[in-house]
């Protein structure tokens, strides 16, 4: 198997846990948002750095902390709201506007590199960003409420991606920063919790299935996804990662039977489009740039 197939099937293996995640999350009801919260940053703490022990890398965690605490401690903050928004949204049956979150994001990311970074947008591109706006005001008016999850999901996603994007270390060294500076707040609200009554009130399942959240559906797809990063040409992983958000407005709709109305339709159809446009031209610049070295290459060997 090539490295390239490997890649792929790492990207859809990750999209598939993230994307399945409604389903664990809706199990775990019984616990709070915030005690869940809790337990996944802290297990996903103990496995990265034990990860990076084992990898001889866990000198590489103190040097980044030291070298940039403010831009680690933003995208911390970034994640924990985005990761209990979500588990949130999925508890009181709005899983339906989380997966609408992941779909807008792409695009708000692009919004921000234009705002933030300068990056020069093409007309597709601001094409691609007013669908999804347009998308998201359908919904506002026809359902007479702003669908602040997705807003909040998307944003703080963004904004997650747009601290990182000057860190130097890698996905699994900078994941393992974030983790370890929300790690000792996990601990004080567990103190808070647990400590009163001098009991842990969860049944080995639910305690299982708390680590399960910090390792398999934080630390693994995590892994998968920077395995696939390395390997497949990121027009693909782009495509790919559309996987994730299909799977949890399927678990919305159809396992947990979410109310999809009219005009979450032409919202959905809005971004669709809007993410169709986007992925398109990616796709046609990818194959530009590729075009243009294989050219530069045959020419050079004439």
């Amino acid at each position: 198997m090539t490295d390239v197939r490997k890649g792929i099937l790492a990207m859809v293996g990750a999209c598939v846990i993230w994307g399945s995640s409604p389903i664990f999350f809706k199990a775990l009801s019984h616990v709070s948002p915030a005690e869940i919260l809790a337990h996944r940053t802290l297990w996903a703490c103990l496995f990265f750095a034990g990860v990076l022990w084992v990898q001889g890398r866990f000198s590489q965690l103190p040097q980044l902390l030291a070298a940039a605490p403010g831009r680690v401690f933003l995208a911390a903050v970034m994640i924990s709201v985005n990761w209990f928004v979500y588990i949130w949204a999925v508890h009181v049956g709005r899983a339906i506007e989380a997966s609408l979150g992941y779909y807008i994001f792409p695009l708000v990311a692009v919004l921000l590199g234009a705002v933030v970074f300068g990056e020069r947008l093409g007309r597709v591109q601001w094409l691609s960003v007013g669908l999804a706006t347009l998308g998201v005001a359908v919904l506002t008016l026809g359902l007479g409420v702003v669908p602040i999850v997705s807003l909040v999901l998307a944003t703080t996603f963004g904004l997650y991606g747009m601290f990182k994007k000057r860190l130097d270390a890698g996905p699994v060294v900078s994941v393992t920063g974030e983790v370890t500076l929300l790690a000792p707040i996990a601990l004080a609200w567990m103190g808070w919790l647990y400590l009163p009554t001098g009991a842990y009130p969860h049944a080995p399942a639910t305690s299982a299935m708390l680590v399960i959240s910090g390792v398999g559906f934080t630390a693994i797809p995590l892994m998968l996804f920077s395995y696939a990063a390395r390997r497949v040409r990121l027009a693909t992983v782009g495509l790919v990662q559309y996987l994730n958000p299909t799977l949890q407005f399927l678990c919305a709709t159809v396992i947990f039977g979410e109310v999809f109305t009219i005009w979450h339709a032409a919202a959905f159809g809005l971004i669709w489009a809007a993410l169709a446009l986007y992925s398109g031209q990616a796709l046609a610049a990818d194959r530009a740039v590729r075009n243009k070295a294989m050219s530069a290459g045959t020419s050079g060997t004439v």
